[in-house]
């Protein structure tokens, strides 16, 4: 295939960035998108240019890593598929691509593609663990008994790997599915009861401080979570934070 690529560049996060225009040529079908922007950076080298900058890691859908915003869309047209699972049979010859990093004021643009999502980790370490004593006298694990249907949940929450599809989906660029799955995750689960109080109004208070807007229940996140989270987690974190907040001595 040839296709034309509008690429977002962007020198740094205090330059200004625009779309550059272009053109590849010989794409194969079975090439996952981003071993075409490897063969287009190839180009670039070989010409003396700057390569395009993009975050990448396992490119097995697994770490959340490759987030690109394409043609409108977060990971591109593919319902529940990550950019590094995205292959270019999705498109046809001739097509233009358009490609740009993830737009939400917590994820500020680092370079071209590239965007730091470091606001995720903040969250997961206002509150997302558990506290487990590993002086000696640990309890096993399968000594707890849960029942399946939480299980089932809480193993659903954590499928979440934290891309960040959902703020770049929301028009808000709200993080409640990603911040929900992680309160879900542990808050269904015994070992998570102990801190669930602090955890569920700590994450909460950290989203509202990095600057993640609210949820109206678009539901855009969820359509375009490549791990298919469900907006249930959101109203479980809501009445978790309210029950945490209206509780006596809380």
């Amino acid at each position: 295939m040839n296709l034309t690529l509008k690429v977002w560049r962007q020198k740094g996060p205090e330059v200004k960035g625009k779309m550059e225009t272009y053109q590849v040529s010989d794409v194969s079908p079975d090439m996952s998108f981003l071993e075409m922007l490897d063969v287009l950076n190839e180009e670039l080298v070989e010409k003396g240019e700057v390569p395009i900058a993009f975050d990448h890691d396992c490119r097995e859908g697994i770490c959340g890593s490759c987030n690109l915003f394409i043609d409108g869309q977060a990971h591109g047209p593919m319902h529940r598929t990550t950019t590094c699972q995205l292959h270019m049979r999705s498109f046809k010859d001739g097509d233009t691509i358009h490609i740009e990093p993830f737009r939400a004021k917590a994820f500020p643009v680092i370079k071209d593609l590239v965007v730091d999502r470091s606001s995720f980790d903040r969250v997961i370490q206002a509150g997302g663990y558990v506290s487990v004593n590993t002086s000696g006298n640990t309890l096993d694990a399968n000594a707890i008994p849960v029942p399946k249907e939480d299980a089932d949940m809480a193993f659903d929450a954590a499928t979440c790997i934290g891309c960040g599809a959902c703020v770049a989906a929301c028009k808000n660029a709200s993080a409640m599915l990603f911040v929900s799955a992680k309160v879900s995750q542990l808050t269904l689960l015994p070992q998570g009861e102990v801190e669930a109080s602090e955890r569920v109004k700590n994450m909460v208070a950290q989203m509202d401080k990095e600057g993640f807007g609210n949820c109206s229940v678009t539901g855009a996140c969820e359509v375009e979570c490549p791990k298919g989270i469900s907006l249930e987690n959101i109203a479980r974190m809501n009445r978790e934070y309210l029950k945490a907040n209206v509780s006596p001595g809380k």
